[in-house]
C-alpha cells in the first residue's frame, strides 16, 4: 500500500501527543510500517504542537510535506487554518471547534477569525467539525478531546472498533479507561 499520512495538530496540553501514540500503536498493530514524530513549538505556552504519522508497507521519513496529508486532525479551528497547507488535494479533516485565542489576539493585536468552518467548506474542502470539548466533558473528562478526535476519525479507516479498543485499553491509565471510552464512542457516534 502507498504510503499515508497524517498530520495532528494542536495547541500545548490539549492531548495532541498521547493521540499519536495511540495511532501510531494501533497502526503498527495493524501490521504497518509506522513512523510517528513531533514537533514541539512553544507547547507548554500554548503554542502549536504538530505531530506526524506515517504508515504504509514501507515508510523511510517521519515527516510529512505541505501538500502531502491525507488527513489532518486538528484540536482546535485556527490550528486548522494554520496547517492548512499540508492538507493534499482531496484530503480530509477532523476538528475540534474549540477556540483557543493565541497571544496576538490575547494581547489585542489581533482579532481571532470569524466563520473558519464555513469558509474552509466554501473553499470545498472536507471537513468534519464538531465540538469536541462538549462531547469530552459529557464523557466526564474535558482531557478527552483527543480520544474524542480519535473515535472520529476512526470512521475513516478499515479497522474494527476492537482493535482500537484493544490500543486505548494499551496506552491508557486504567484509572481512566472508562472515560476515554464514552469519549472515544461520542465521537464516532457523533451525528452532527
Amino acid at each position: 500500500m502507498e504510503t499515508k499520512n497524517i498530520i495532528i495538530v494542536g495547541v500545548g496540553g490539549q492531548g495532541s501527543l498521547l493521540a499519536s501514540k495511540i495511532l501510531g500503536d494501533l497502526l503498527l498493530r495493524q501490521g504497518y510500517d509506522v513512523k510517528v514524530s513531533e514537533v514541539h513549538g512553544m507547547s507548554q505556552r500554548g503554542g502549536s504542537v504538530i505531530t506526524y504519522v506515517r504508515f504504509g508497507d514501507k515508510v523511510y521519513s517521519p515527516v510529512v510535506d505541505e501538500g502531502e496529508a491525507d488527513f489532518i486532525v486538528s484540536f482546535e479551528i485556527l490550528e486548522t487554518a494554520r496547517w492548512l497547507s499540508y492538507l493534499k488535494e482531496g484530503g480530509q479533516i477532523v476538528t475540534n471547534t474549540q477556540e483557543i485565542a493565541p497571544l496576538p489576539v490575547i494581547t489585542g493585536q489581533a482579532e481571532y477569525p470569524k466563520n473558519l468552518v464555513q469558509k474552509l467548506c466554501d473553499q470545498g474542502i472536507k471537513i468534519d467539525a464538531m465540538d469536541c470539548l462538549s462531547l469530552a466533558q459529557e464523557a466526564g473528562s474535558v482531557k478527552a478531546v483527543n480520544i474524542v478526535l480519535l473515535g472520529r476519525l476512526s470512521h475513516y479507516f478499515d479497522i474494527p472498533e476492537e482493535k482500537w479498543q484493544e490500543v486505548l485499553t494499551a496506552n491508557v491509565p486504567p484509572k481512566f479507561l472508562e472515560v476515554n471510552r464514552r469519549a472515544f464512542a461520542l465521537g464516532k457516534n457523533f451525528a452532527g
